[in-house]
């Protein structure tokens, strides 16, 4: 592997000459050509130059820069080595920082850095073990490839590794990108994401593989046998609207775990399907929460109705209390009953008596009309 720079690395006062290497490999990936659509022939981006109007070859072609009036300046590797700036040279590190302090977004192409030279080993092996106690990368700015740039150091396994940051105000800043109105998560959905996120596992082989650059060999081959591809069978990804985002989540768990080769008992599905429930009712959280209410009163009320048609259930000292109330009642209806039946008895001799006295009366005007 051939180096790309040579500079040094500045640590207060020592001076580390490094040596920096492509960390990665864009050639490997998935590229495409342009084509004419019309006959297939190749379209190439050729180098013309804008006066004479000829293709030049790359060994003629340097760098310039522009000015605000659009003068170009021609510059030289010897005018940009002539920089009298510490970085042109030089790494020099300014600050050492956790790597969590780092935005994702501000890291950029990656870099080994190797000794260059025999007296370099010993500083280099120094900072690297410093940094891998102590916890922390080094950021610094350094001129590579004509322009000064802000840099990260760390360690990786025993390789120092240094990644090129973008400036700040190259961040773009995130107006117009989140919704427009405030989203709110239920806490059972959010607990339900844990549990997924827990069920993901760890990484494999299989899926850091990259599956789309085979799938696209595969599709070329097949365009050169004139046959149809071959693919394996794949589970096919659900598409469309999530509209029930606690039964996603919960299916998604049991998807992972069916994954594994582990076994989804049939509890779970159902307390997991109790979950969706209670997700589900969340969601429309007013409308279903003032029909519960209702429901609930109406269950009291009947309720209510219910105990004061029913006697209560008597205690030792109630039942018993219960029993006299019950023999005296007893009784009273009793004596209410002779005392009825004697009226009824009184009542009978009185009309019986009014009878004989109605029944002589009218014999006698009978015989007083006979005698006239």
């Amino acid at each position: 592997m051939r180096p790309t720079a040579k500079f040094s690395i500045s640590f207060g006062l020592v001076t580390i000459p490094v040596a920096a290497y492509n960390a990665t490999d864009t050639a490997a990936s998935v590229s495409f050509v342009r084509l004419h659509t019309a006959d297939g022939g190749r379209v190439r981006n050729q180098p013309v130059c804008s006066l004479e109007g000829t293709e030049i070859s790359p060994d003629e072609i340097g760098r310039g820069y522009r000015t605000d009036d659009g003068t170009l300046v021609p510059l030289t590797d010897d005018d940009l080595d002539a920089l009298p700036l510490p970085t042109a040279r030089t790494l020099t590190i300014l600050a050492f920082v956790a790597g969590g302090d780092i935005d994702p977004l501000q890291i950029g192409k990656g870099y080994y850095l190797g000794v260059d030279g025999p007296a370099a080993a010993k500083p280099y092996a120094l900072l690297r073990d410093a940094m891998e106690r102590h916890r922390r990368v080094g950021l610094g700015k350094i001129a590579l490839h004509g322009r000064e740039t802000l840099a990260m150091i760390r360690p990786v396994e025993d390789v120092l590794v240094m990644q090129v940051l973008l400036w700040p105000h190259q961040i773009r800043p995130m107006t117009g990108v989140l919704p427009e109105r405030e989203v709110k998560v239920a806490a059972n959905e959010v607990r339900a994401a844990e549990t997924l996120m827990d069920s993901f596992g760890a990484l494999s082989e299989e899926d850091v593989h990259d599956h789309y650059r085979e799938a696209l060999e595969e599709i070329v081959a097949a365009k050169l046998a004139r046959r149809e591809p071959e693919f394996a069978a794949g589970e096919e990804q659900p598409a469309g609207q999530v509209k029930d985002l606690m039964a996603a989540l919960q299916d998604s768990v049991r998807a992972a775990k069916r994954a594994r080769g582990e076994t989804v008992e049939a509890e779970e599905t159902e307390g997991t399907d109790r979950a969706a429930g209670a997700g589900r009712a969340g969601g429309g959280a007013r409308s279903s929460g003032r029909t519960a209410t209702r429901a609930t009163a109406r269950k009291t009320a009947t309720a209510r109705k219910t105990a004061e048609r029913q006697p209560a259930k008597p205690t030792a000292t109630g039942t018993a209390k219960a029993g006299s109330a019950t023999d005296a009642a007893a009784k009273g209806r009793a004596a209410t009953g002779k005392k009825a039946a004697a009226a009824k008895g009184t009542g009978a001799k009185k009309a019986a008596g009014t009878a004989r006295k109605t029944s002589a009366a009218k014999q006698t005007a009978g015989r007083g009309r006979k005698a006239g």
